[in-house]
Order: structure tokens, then C-alpha cells, then sequence
């Protein structure tokens, strides 16, 4: 399989458009891809195992494996690692999110419960009351349960349900002057 101009392209502008052996660039020489690790030793055609090389430094090295990482490779191996640490730092912080707004949805759910206690949210609903988050306090949504289960449904927790969900509705409507954000 060879590899496509889309890859070739990713790997020369990740590289520079330089060789990353000798640091030339056109017109000076001709780029192209070369292995790092042989296909003939069973390397693969995937962008962390292709890196930019002139004609003349991809032909002397041939089938060699390298045994020297390219400075370019190294820098480049820096900024994988700096953006794996962001990555792992950025999954953290939205997991953290995450559980906060779980928690606000329990805190809601706690309200309801008082008067419903053999009931539950179901996820769709909970869904439903995370878009309310996005849009209103939690202390407005909060006073929104409150005043759906204050009134009289005969113990039908879905006439709650829709009643709250109303109260919510108008309260965005409201805040945002017609507009739905």
C-alpha cells in the first residue's frame, strides 16, 4: 500500500517541509517520506512511523532502521508529550465538571423525592434537567421543583414531571426574551 498524498502532506508540514536528517528544504532538494522503521523489518505506513527526508538522505539510509532520533523528531516527541499531559489534565478537569453537575442533578432529584419518595429520575430525564442546568441557576431550577411538587397531582409523579418542566421552559423563555440559546 502506498501512502497517500493527504498522509505525505501531514508529515511533511509536520515536519517543516525539512529533511530531518540533514535540515534541508526545496527547491534545494526533493522531499520525501521515509520509514522509520523499514517496512522491509515490518514497519507501517502511519504518520508516527514516516518522517520527512531528502532524496539523498532517504536513499544512504535505506533499510536501515534508525538508531539516532532526528532532533526534529525529538522536539517533536516533546510537543506529543506536552499535548498527552493536556489532554490527561483537560480529562480531569471535565470529569470534575461532570461530577458537579451530577450532583446538582441529585440535589434536584433529592427535592422531588420528598414528595415522590418510591420514584426516581430516569436518565432521559436527567438528561433533560442537565439542559436546565445549561440554561438556568441550580437554584432556579431548584425553586422550579419545588413549586412543581408544592402543588397537588395525586400522586402522579409525571404531572410533576411535565409541571416542572414547564416552569423551567417559561423561566429560559423569560431569561432569554423569547430567544432559545
Amino acid at each position: 500500500m502506498s501512502i497517500s498524498k493527504k498522509i505525505r502532506f501531514e508529515v511533511f508540514k509536520r515536519d517543516g517541509f525539512t529533511c530531518a536528517y540533514c535540515g534541508k528544504t526545496p527547491p534545494e532538494v526533493i522531499l520525501e517520506i521515509d520509514h522509520i522503521d523499514p517496512k522491509s523489518k515490518g514497519g507501517i505506513d502511519e504518520i508516527n512511523n514516516l518522517i520527512t527526508a531528502c532524496f539523498d538522505c532517504n536513499r544512504g539510509k535505506r533499510n536501515v532502521p534508525l538508531d539516532k532520533i532526528p532532533y526534529q523528531m525529538n522536539e517533536n516527541l516533546e510537543v506529543l508529550k506536552s499535548k498527552e499531559s493536556q489532554l490527561r489534565e483537560y480529562r480531569k478537569y471535565i470529569k470534575k465538571i461532570e461530577n458537579r453537575i451530577d450532583e446538582d442533578v441529585n440535589e434536584i432529584e433529592n427535592i422531588f423525592k420528598i414528595n415522590y419518595p418510591n420514584n426516581s429520575f430516569t436518565d432521559r430525564f436527567r438528561l433533560s434537567v442537565k439542559i436546565f442546568l445549561n440554561k438556568l441557576s441550580i437554584l432556579e431550577i431548584k425553586d422550579s421543583m419545588s413549586q412543581s411538587c408544592s402543588k397537588i397531582f395525586y400522586g402522579d409523579p409525571e404531572w410533576c414531571i411535565k409541571y416542572f418542566c414547564a416552569i423551567c421552559w417559561r423561566k429560559i423563555r423569560e431569561k432569554y426574551n423569547g430567544e432559545t440559546h
